[in-house]
């Protein structure tokens, strides 16, 4: 007969699957990927290497897991924000939602962004990149439709505007001015079209 685990035997395993995760993202955010480990991240949860083991096959298994729900966050709050109002409010919160995020936590950032990681793991990575070209597709859609913008190819200033915001952010984490995110939305908003975009009449928002 095959062995079945009991509701409490389960109820321990998810428990400790999820202690594990907080550890990672913990030491992720800390320490980047470089800096984190299997015994690192059995330490900071308390369980024993093994019990990591147990989860994942190995470290690389463990972040295309945390990553998948890290970036699925980010696309969350970047999607969400940028639900409502005019084609240039909507550009607009793609860029200042996710450089404002970004900007709050350097290491998480450069490590979800920039820093390299096993080929699994930048897989992930390129699902919030295409992700973000969405929403800034779907951002510019809205704003020509509304007769914002200028009709263009709206994948190519996307993935133009993701390259931008992201090379931007890389370069300035940890030593962002004031004007970064003013400024990354009027290059936005610049790209797409929207005449006579000036700093000063946009939201001015802070990193």
């Amino acid at each position: 007969m095959a062995y079945r685990r009991t509701p409490a035997v389960q109820e321990r395993l998810d428990a400790q699957r999820e202690a594990i995760a907080a550890a990672a993202v913990g030491l992720l955010s800390e320490r980047g990927y470089s800096g984190l480990s299997v015994s690192a991240v059995a330490e900071r949860a308390g369980v024993a290497t093994g019990s990591v083991y147990r989860h994942y096959v190995d470290k690389s298994d463990l972040m295309v897991r945390i990553f998948r729900e890290l970036c699925g966050r980010e696309v969350e709050a970047v999607t969400a924000a940028a639900a409502a109002g005019s084609g240039t409010d909507r550009v607009s919160a793609v860029v200042e939602t996710f450089s404002r995020r970004a900007l709050r936590n350097p290491t998480l950032a450069y490590a979800l962004l920039a820093e390299p990681v096993d080929a699994a793991v930048d897989a992930e990575r390129l699902v919030l990149r295409r992700a973000f070209a969405a929403a800034f597709a779907n951002a510019v859609n809205y704003g020509i439709a509304a007769g914002e913008f200028p009709e263009q190819d709206v994948d190519l200033t996307a993935a133009a505007l993701v390259g931008a915001v992201g090379e931007v952010l890389t370069g300035r984490l940890r030593g962002a001015a004031e004007s970064t995110v003013p400024d990354l939305v009027a290059l936005a908003l610049r790209a797409a079209g929207c005449p006579a975009v000036r700093n000063d009449k946009l939201s001015g928002v802070k990193p």
